[in-house]
C-alpha cells in the first residue's frame, strides 16, 4: 500500500511539473538595502535574492535554486570573511524554519512558554539581534523543487532528486556562487538541519574526492550540523550495527526530565547519568538476555523505567527494549497526550482509533502544527517583503512528494563514510554537531555513535545538547545559545563548552 502510494505521489508530482508552464521562465532578482544593531553595533547590508539556474546541453533552463544572499557591506577585506550557506533537510524541505528561525535579519518571536498556542494570528516578528550577519555572511538555500526553488523539467528530475544529485546540485551553486560574489578565498561553512546535515556531508565529501558528474576541488573549513540525520547505516537508522534503544536512551531520558521530573538533578546532568547507565548496564543486559538473573533483570528493568519514564510492564513485554514511537505515546500515557516528535516538550491528545487509519506521529506532529503556519505566515507575510521579493511564484514549504526518491537510492559512500573522508582529505575542516535534547526525530544518542563509529577526528568534531527540540533555536534562550555558540565555532573555539542554562 505504501508504494503505491509513493507512486501515486511521484505521479502527481511529475503531472504537476509536465502541466505547469514555465516556457517563458526568466530568471528573477531581488535587491535590498538594511541595517541592524547586533551586540551593540550597528551592521549595514545588502540582500540578493535570485534565481540560480541550470540548463540542459541544448541550454534549455531546466531547474533553480533560490538563494537569499545577507552580505554585510562595511567590510574591506572579504578574504578572511566567512561565508555560510544554510539549508533545512526533508529531503525536500524549503529554507523556511532556518531562514525565519534563526539565520535571517528578520525572525519570529518567540514565546516564553513552548506550549503556548502560537498556530492562529496574530505573529509577530522582529528584528534578529542574534543574527550571526556581524561575523560572516549568511546565504539561505532553497534547493531545486523546494520554497521558491523549482523543477522546470519533469524529465530532469533524476538529475537533482536523490541524494548524490541534490549534493552535487548544492555544489555547483556554491561554486558559482563564490565566483559570482569574487570569495573563493573566504572561509566557508556548510549549516545543515536535519536531512540537511546528510546533504553537507555527502556534500563534503564529493567536494574534497569529486562526484558522479565532475570534480569540485572545494574544501570547507567547517559544518554546522542541527538536528543531525548523519549515520553510519545506509539511510538514517538502517543498518547501524547497535541497540537502537541504547542510542535513544539520551533522549527519553531528556523527555522524562522535562515531563516527568523523576529527579532535582539538572537536565545535564540526569541525561549525562542515564547515558552511562545505558552504555554499560543497560546495553550488557540487552546482550546477555535471558542469561540475567531474576534479580539482576528486575534492577535493570526498575532503572530502565526511571530514566525513561516508560512503564516497567510495557518495557517488560518488550523485553527491556523501547522504539521512537514509545517514546512518543509512552511517556504521558497517564494524561492520555503523546509528545512532538519534532519538540518532545509539546503534546496533544493521543489518537484513537476512532480517528481513523492514516494517523501518523509524523503527520499528526504538535510541533509541526503549531509552529508551520507560524513560519510560513510571518515568511512570507513579513520577510519577504522587507527583502523586496515580489512573486507571483507559490512558496512550497516541503515537497515531501518526491522524498521517497532520496529514501530508496543506493548511493556510493555513505553519509558517515563521507563526512569521516572529507575530515581525512582536508585536515582543517571542523564539525559542530547541534541538537536538541527533547527531539525526537534525530536524536543526539545518534550523534554520540556517529562521532565513534565514523571514527571523526576528536581534535575537531564538537557535539552540545539544548534544551530544545529538532528546531533547536526555538525560543529566546536557545537562539542566543546557539548563535553565540556557532560565533564560537567560527573563530576556531571549542563550542561545547559554553554553558546552556535548562
Amino acid at each position: 500500500h505504501e508504494e503505491t502510494s509513493e507512486r501515486r505521489g511521484n505521479a502527481m508530482f511529475d503531472a504537476m511539473y509536465k502541466t505547469a508552464s514555465f516556457e517563458n521562465f526568466k530568471p528573477e532578482r531581488f535587491l535590498s538595502q538594511g541595517s541592524i544593531e547586533i551586540n551593540g553595533k550597528e551592521v549595514p547590508y545588502q540582500t540578493v535574492c535570485e534565481d540560480n539556474v541550470f540548463y540542459n546541453n541544448a541550454g534549455k533552463p531546466i531547474a533553480s535554486i533560490f538563494s537569499y544572499s545577507y552580505i554585510r557591506t562595511d567590510v574591506k577585506d572579504r578574504k578572511n570573511r566567512p561565508v555560510i550557506f544554510g539549508f533545512n533537510g526533508g529531503p525536500g524541505a524549503s529554507s523556511m524554519m532556518v531562514h525565519v528561525g534563526f539565520l535571517g535579519t528578520k525572525r519570529l518571536k518567540y514565546m516564553d512558554d513552548c506550549n503556548q498556542p502560537s498556530t492562529l494570528p496574530p505573529y509577530e516578528v522582529i528584528d534578529n539581534f542574534n543574527c550571526l550577519l556581524d561575523v560572516a555572511d549568511i546565504v539561505v538555500v532553497d534547493p531545486v523543487a523546494t520554497g521558491y526553488g523549482l523543477l522546470l523539467d519533469a524529465e530532469s528530475a533524476d538529475q537533482f532528486l536523490a541524494i548524490e544529485p541534490d549534493a552535487e546540485a548544492l555544489l555547483t551553486f556554491i561554486s558559482c556562487w563564490l565566483t559570482k560574489y569574487s570569495r573563493w578565498m573566504s572561509p566557508k561553512y556548510l549549516l545543515g538541519e536535519s536531512y540537511g546535515c546528510i546533504r553537507s556531508a555527502v556534500a563534503a565529501g564529493i567536494a574534497s574526492g569529486g562526484g558522479k558528474k565532475r570534480s569540485y576541488s572545494m574544501a570547507f573549513d567547517g559544518l554546522i550540523l542541527i538536528g543531525n540525520s548523519i549515520t553510519t547505516g545506509r539511510y538514517f537508522n538502517q543498518d547501524i550495527p547497535t541497540e537502537l534503544s541504547v542510542l535513544a536512551f539520551p533522549t527519553a531520558a531528556a523527555l522524562n526530565w522535562y515531563h516527568r521530573h523523576p529527579t532535582q538533578q539538572s537536565l545535564e546532568t540526569f541525561v549525562g547519568e542515564a547515558r552511562a547507565f545505558a552504555e554499560r548496564d543497560y546495553l550488557l543486559a540487552l546482550f546477555r538476555g535471558n542469561d540475567l538473573s531474576p534479580e539482576e533483570y528486575a534492577d535493570i528493568l526498575r532503572r530502565t523505567a526511571f530514566y525513561t519514564g516508560i512503564s516497567e510492564a510495557y518495557l517488560d513485554e518488550h523485553l527491556l527494549r523501547f522504539r521512537e514511537e514509545d517514546m512518543v505515546t509512552q511517556i504521558l500515557r497517564e494524561k492520555g497526550e503523546h509528545l512532538s516528535r519534532y519538540d518532545g516538550r509539546i503534546t496533544l491528545p493521543r489518537f484513537t482509533s476512532q480517528m481513523g487509519t492514516n494517523f501518523s506521529t509524523v503527520k499528526d506532529d504538535p510541533a509541526t502544527a503549531k509552529y508551520g503556519p507560524y513560519f510560513h505566515a510571518a515568511l512570507c507575510g513579513e520577510l519577504f517583503p522587507a527583502l523586496n521579493i515580489h512573486l507571483e511564484r507559490d512558496f512550497v514549504p516541503s515537497a515531501a512528494l518526491h522524498g521517497d526518491r532520496f529514501v530508496r537510492e543506493t548511493y556510493d559512500r555513505l553519509s558517515g563514510q563521507q563526512l569521516s573522508s572529507a575530515m581525512r582529505r582536508c585536515p582543517g575542516m571542523r564539525v559542530f554537531f547541534a541538537s536538541g535534547w527533547y527531539d525526537v526525530c534525530t536524536q543526539i544518542g545518534m550523534a554520540y555513535y556517529l562521532i565513534n563509529h565514523a571514527y571523526l577526528p576528536k581534535d575537531r568534531t564538537f557535539i552540545k545538547g539544548y534544551p530544545s527540540g529538532h528546531m533547536l533555536y526555538i525560543g529566546e534562550e536557545n537562539i542566543k545559545a546557539l548563535n553565540d555558540d556557532i560565533r564560537t565555532f567560527l573563530r576556531g573555539e571549542d563550542p561545547s563548552k559554553a554553558v546552556s542554562k535548562s
